[in-house]
């Protein structure tokens, strides 16, 4: 029994640095966000200075009713529903299509995961170059998409740039979300597909089983459960959303003035002068993120083979 006590000591005395770190900058955050919600009118520098706040939640009231909150809260949801499905089910072919190759393999494993370890703002700037349209004389230098548009005979699209539409926007958007979550679902899904035991494909290629069937039959039920892994930090992931506008279109976070902003946006930008408002924001969002993951989780206990 002391032999007991004195290794739990030591584990708890080994997981201390890290129980300190979380409840310094997670637990305390996460307790002091609602606590600034709940103060109307809530201003940091004016506690300090022994101001004090009367409990309510106008702050919650006052953004909502915020002019762009609507547009923030349109703009995160249709990335989120519109990158999540499509990445999941690309990740899911490229994987199963990257198991089945032999050669050079591992060499087109590091090149799909690159995007993962590259600066997320960096791979934002590059796709803005790829998309933009620059006005150059009377005439227009345009970037490789639109150049590539051109050489099959079609009119350029201003993607990105003033004058541009929303759904021009929300399509390079979509575009870097999509590339660069795949190589994290592709590490997942490829390595659900390294533990499937190969006498399941054996027996289908003896039953003559077409490989549609036996991707749909046998592929997908047994790597439900990394598939749904991947969908629940997909939409996790997609409704904090911001670095990727950020990246493209600068602080403007659009081609004019924040046409493309998402909800992690809004609480940036209103986090300097109305952190009571910011922290509501913050609040909604974490609700909306847990509805959605409980959903999410849901229908994987009814859908998932483990």
């Amino acid at each position: 029994m002391d032999n007991k006590k004195k290794n739990q000591w030591k584990a708890w005395l080994y997981l201390a640095p890290t129980v300190v770190l979380l409840l310094i900058f997670t637990v305390w955050p996460m307790i002091n966000t609602l606590r600034m919600s709940v103060l109307e009118g809530y201003d940091s520098l004016k506690e300090i200075g022994g101001a004090s706040f009367s409990f309510g939640f106008d702050n919650f009231k006052q953004i909502v009713e915020f002019y762009r909150f609507k547009d923030c809260m349109l703009t995160t949801i249709l990335l989120t529903f519109i990158t999540v499905p499509v990445s999941t089910l690309l990740a899911l072919v490229i994987a199963v299509a990257l198991n089945s190759i032999k050669f050079v393999k591992k060499t087109l494993q590091t090149i799909f995961f690159l995007p993962y370890v590259t600066n997320t703002i960096a791979i934002g700037m590059v796709f803005m170059a790829m998309f933009n349209r620059i006005p150059v004389g009377d005439t227009y230098s345009y970037g490789i998409i639109n150049n590539i548009i051109q050489a099959f005979g079609g009119e350029p699209v201003n993607w990105i740039n003033g004058g541009s539409s929303y759904w021009a926007n929300i399509a390079v958007v979509s575009v870097y979300i999509i590339w660069n979550a795949l190589p994290f679902k592709i590490l997942v899904l490829l390595g659900g597909l390294q533990g499937v035991n190969k006498q399941y494909y054996d027996a289908a290629k003896v039953d003559g089983t077409s490989r549609f069937r036996t991707f749909w039959r046998i592929t997908v039920p047994l790597l439900s459960p990394m598939i749904a892994y991947v969908v629940i930090t997909g939409f996790i992931g997609g409704f904090k959303e911001y670095s990727s506008v950020l990246g493209i279109f600068g602080p403007s976070m659009g081609p004019g003035n924040h046409e493309m902003d998402t909800m992690v946006g809004l609480i940036y930008e209103s986090v300097s002068e109305q952190q009571g408002q910011a922290s509501a924001a913050a609040l909604i969002l974490f609700v909306i993120i847990f509805a959605v993951t409980m959903i999410n989780m849901y229908v994987s206990k009814k859908k998932v083979h483990y």
